[in-house]
């Protein structure tokens, strides 16, 4: 890796790049997934390779191979080199970093058990049969899935500002999916999140901590209770938002409207721009005084936690929204400068033929003093909703539509009936002032999402949100 990296910064330069940098990068992963007592996949893969970035007369330039020789470096390097020279053309303006110390350093994430390495294949299929087998004991479930999966990516970034970071992120996660069907009617439940997955920067031990084979037989049997259960009401009322789904919540509405290249349209062919644009920063009212929101690349577990970016910048906690105002951006070295700040160090790519964007890390919502037995019971009429099941909203990430898969009345201060079919939709900074409280640090949980997407070509990364569940007053709900 060493080699390669001296490589190609030394040939970027000598073919005119005024800044280099280069990612050698090697990952590993592994997915087994079980199906009704059979393995339906398992899959081992690896790749390497490193990706040069560039700029040359004011402009990015990026290349890439899959081939660790000395040629291969010269190649490449050159190559990033002669795109820059060519995007030049019609650039607008000169590229400008903000300054950032040059790193040597070294980060791994901290595990126990390593999850490739020291887990047979085996012990693991052990453990999803167990879950399949508990499932589908329950009657009336048609279709029980279980599923691991894991990742190790070792990763040297180097830069001619002199800059030289080793890293080893190490994620892993998990979960069960319980599907019950009749004739008129599909219904899924999911645990420990939705579409049977829970992930984390951890080792094997986060697994154990899932208790999936505990769990199992209780999720199919609300798979199958969700068939009978009464229909979501249409209707403005007080909502409840379990972790599961408030994660999502703060992902859709929060984690991609703050990302700095959105807000300057550097990015908006996937999923849009945002409205939470420049001019609102420092005054505009995202939500109540007890809406708290951080980006922290820093929190242990998380499964946006590192220690450097991909472009050298330390991991850190930027504040977002602070007592209901919106204060803060994830940013790059390049868009930072543009509001006059420094990077917030959230540049990743999610291999090493990609061009690093602004992502998510953790973006999380702070804790409040609630706890959810007398929430609960402070909510006369309403509905808790938990676990996301779909979502959408639009490109300016406003306008907004959750279902789940499972909701449950509240009368009296009391959980009531089941309710399946659950939606509820509003307005971003609408719905946050709603927000009347917050459940405290006993509830608050870090939850992953392993599919957020982004960029053309699509890069697919892993964010984290830490949320305790939380209510919202006067919510239309029901909405078909």
């Amino acid at each position: 890796m060493d080699h390669i990296a001296d490589r190609a910064l030394n040939q970027a330069q000598v073919a005119g790049a005024t800044y280099a940098d280069v990612r050698v990068v090697n990952q590993q992963a592994e997915v087994i997934a079980i199906k009704d007592g059979k393995v339906e996949a398992f899959a081992r893969s690896s790749n390497e390779g490193f990706g040069v970035r560039v700029i040359a007369d004011g402009a990015w330039g990026f290349a890439s191979s899959n081939q660790l020789t000395a040629v291969e470096a010269d190649r490449v390097a050159a190559l990033a080199v002669s795109v820059a020279r060519a995007s030049a053309r019609t650039k607008r303006s000169d590229i400008r970093l903000a300054e950032a110390q040059p790193v040597k350093a070294s980060y791994a994430t901290p595990i126990r058990t390593n999850p490739l390495e020291d887990v047979s294949v085996e012990q693991k299929l052990e453990l999803l049969l167990a879950c399949d087998a508990a499932m589908r004991r329950v009657k009336g479930l048609t279709v029980a899935e279980s599923s691991l999966e894991a990742a190790v990516e070792d990763k040297l970034f180097a830069s001619t500002e002199g800059s030289r970071i080793e890293q080893r992120i190490v994620t892993c996660g998990g979960g069960i999916e319980a599907t019950a069907v009749t004739p008129d009617e599909v219904q899924t439940r999911s645990y420990p999140n939705s579409f049977g997955r829970q992930a984390a920067t951890a080792g094997w031990e986060f697994i154990e901590s899932l208790q999936l084979a505990e769990n199992a037989e209780r999720v199919a049997s609300e798979a199958v209770e969700l068939l009978s259960a009464k229909q979501c009401p249409s209707t403005v009322t007080t909502l409840i938002l379990d972790g599961t789904q408030l994660a999502l919540q703060v992902h859709e509405s929060c984690g991609h409207a703050i990302e700095l290249d959105r807000v300057f349209g550097m990015e908006a062919a996937y999923a849009g721009t945002s409205f939470l644009t420049t001019d609102k920063l420092g005054r505009f009212r995202y939500g109540s005084d007890l809406v708290n929101i951080f980006a922290d690349a820093t929190v242990p577990g998380g499964l946006g936690t590192f220690g450097y970016d991909d472009e050298g910048v330390p991991a850190q906690r930027t504040g977002i929204v602070r007592d209901g105002i919106f204060v803060g951006y994830m940013s790059s070295r390049e868009t930072a400068p543009l509001i006059g700040q420094t990077s917030s160090g959230t540049m990743r790519a999610d291999g090493w033929n990609r061009i690093p964007l602004i992502r998510m890390t953790n973006v999380n919502l702070e804790p409040g003093t609630w706890v959810l037995d007398d929430l609960i019971a402070d909510t006369d009429d309403g509905i808790l909703m938990a676990v996301n099941k779909s979502w959408s909203i639009d490109d300016k990430r406003l306008n907004f539509q959750f279902g789940t898969e499972l909701a449950w009345e509240i009368r009296n201060g009391k959980r009531g009936a089941l309710l399946k079919n659950a939606t509820y939709t509003g307005i971003t900074p609408q719905f946050w002032a709603s927000c009347d409280a917050i459940c405290n640090r006993d509830h608050w949980q870090l939850w992953g999402t392993t599919n957020c997407g982004k960029g053309q070509p699509s890069q697919t990364m892993y964010v984290g949100h830490g949320v305790a569940p939380a209510r919202f007053r006067d919510v239309r709900v029901g909405v078909a």
